[in-house]
């Protein structure tokens, strides 16, 4: 059941993540329209305690809209936007900041991924050890 609530809010904050920057184009007037189309970049973040995604509840969730602009419930969505262009989109490449020091206490930390990269679907999940690795990791992307 807690896997069910889990992909229940995952795909609620997507569709609205996705859907929120579509709906406002719909409204304006014709001659508003964007000059260019560009590539969707719309992710729902979400972060809980534990080792494994089929049993750990999301404690937070935040949505991050990076095309045409940043924007989001995300508490630093254009350094965060601006991080995941530095690595184009490249999860894994986000590296530990230099000169932060974590303790090697084992509280595993669960941070999941979905959505959409310039047009491209991401579905991206990794265990770190505890709060503090993971805060250095992608210094404002898992900041939330």
């Amino acid at each position: 059941m807690r896997n069910t609530a889990r992909w229940a809010t995952v795909l609620g904050l997507t569709a609205a993540a996705v859907c929120a920057p579509l709906a406002g184009a719909a409204l304006a007037a014709p001659g508003d329209a964007p000059s260019a189309l560009y590539a969707p970049s719309a992710l729902v973040l979400t972060v809980g305690h534990g080792d494994n995604a089929a049993t750990v509840t999301p404690e937070r969730a935040v949505t991050l809209t990076c095309a045409p602009g940043p924007s989001g419930t995300h508490p630093a969505a254009a350094s965060a936007c601006a991080d995941l262009a530095g690595v184009r989109g490249d999860l894994d490449a986000l590296t530990m900041r230099e000169g932060v020091f974590c303790t090697k206490q084992y509280d595993p930390v669960l941070v999941t991924v979905d959505g959409v990269w310039q047009g491209q679907r991401v579905s991206y999940e990794r265990i770190f050890s505890n709060a503090c690795v993971m805060n250095a990791h992608g210094s404002s992307v898992f900041a939330f």
